[in-house]
């Protein structure tokens, strides 16, 4: 039975179009709540389970084929850690729920991988639902995964869309015996999972900041559409970035401060709030970077229209000065026979030497009122 929900939330991901998510939504169309089925793109081939076991004395690690096999080790260690890469195959999910006893709402969200970050709370664990970020190094392009998690007195189950994530440290942790993880309970295990996903907010940042420098440096020597469409392109990365980062601020906030039935309040709080403070780091972080990008626009703007105004006055100049020019050689072009100075030696030279004198009058006149 669901007791509480917090900071639930509707929302697209940041590497999913709109009308891709839309299209994978429809197959839900008309089915009853807690109704399984997996909205996200297959990015494994098959799931991959792995389960950590430990206490102060003991470790334990191993890839199992399916979660039944996670039955016995249950009740052996203090802290047991089962991690699903791969949400493609519902029955896996269902094994889950089955064995750990996750509410089907719970499971439904799972297999939702456009969710926004939230919190809920449950008779028996604590569900979260995370946004990880990841830099393509190929393409520099910023991937977005969802990981959820549940959390029970003596156990955590992430969910992740893909292999290959930022825990290797946490794994590196609890194999190493006298660590601190090795010493406490299931809910340090989720604060340094969630720790490890907040830290990683970082790279992306540090990867915001060499674009913005770098548009900052092209901004002076080049003003044309690939500049437009770079600044474009970052302002909605910001923005694709915010919606993702911005919920997580309730979210550890309310980790940080409120009880809850599988968290040890006394002692986990104080890592939460060090966890909330990076967090607001990052948010204004993002804040200000998104504001540069929007002066860095306002900057292109004036520059272009600087840029176009000095073009308009050079061909302005121009028009003008050949007005009196082109009426002069309108007027002695007309084949009237009985015209003044036609007939004169020296009338074409004359009319040529007019048209020289208006013209650097005229240039004399424009450079003494500064327009060029």
């Amino acid at each position: 039975m669901k007791l509480k929900k917090k900071a639930e939330h509707d929302g697209r991901s940041m590497v999913i179009p709109a009308k891709k998510v839309n299209r994978n939504l429809s197959g839900k169309v008309g089915q009853p709540a807690g109704t399984l089925y997996h909205t996200g793109r297959q990015k494994t081939e098959r799931p991959v389970i792995t389960v950590f076991g430990y206490d102060e004395k003991r470790f334990f690690y191993r890839n199992v084929t399916t979660l039944q096999e996670c039955e016995q080790y249950k009740e052996q260690f203090k802290v047991l850690w089962v991690n699903i890469d791969g949400l493609h195959e519902v029955q896996v999910i269902e094994e889950a729920g089955q064995l750990f006893g996750i509410h089907p709402l719970t499971m439904e969200d799972i297999l939702h991988t456009v969710q926004r970050p939230k919190i809920e709370e449950f008779d028996a664990y604590l569900f979260l639902v995370l946004k990880a970020l990841e830099l393509d190094a190929g393409s520099g392009n910023v991937a977005e995964e969802q990981i959820s998690m549940v959390i029970g007195s003596n156990y955590v189950l992430s969910f992740q869309e893909k292999p290959g994530d930022m825990f290797d440290a946490t794994r590196d942790r609890i194999r190493n015996e006298g660590t601190a993880i090795r010493k406490r309970g299931a809910d340090y295990l989720a604060y340094t999972l969630i720790d490890a996903v907040v830290d990683h907010y970082f790279t992306i940042l540090e990867h915001f900041e060499s674009r913005i420098e770098q548009l900052d440096t092209n901004l002076s020597e080049t003003v044309g559409h690939d500049m437009f469409q770079a600044m474009y392109s970052l302002k909605k990365d910001l923005i694709h970035l915010r919606k993702s980062i911005w919920p997580l601020r309730e979210i550890i906030n309310s980790l940080s401060r409120e009880q809850y039935r599988t968290l040890d309040g006394a002692l986990i709080h104080p890592f939460f709030r060090d966890v909330y403070d990076n967090i607001i780091l990052i948010i204004e972080s993002v804040e200000s970077y998104r504001d540069i990008v929007i002066g860095m626009h306002d900057t292109w703007l004036a520059v272009v229209n600087n840029r176009m105004n000095e073009i308009m006055k050079v061909l302005t100049i121009i028009a003008t000065v050949f007005m009196p020019l082109s009426f002069i050689a309108g007027v002695y072009g007309m084949n009237f026979h009985y015209m003044p100075e036609l007939e004169w030696h020296w009338g074409y030279f004359s009319v040529l030497g007019g048209m020289a004198v208006i013209f650097a009058g005229m240039m004399r006149y424009f450079h003494t009122k500064r327009w060029f």
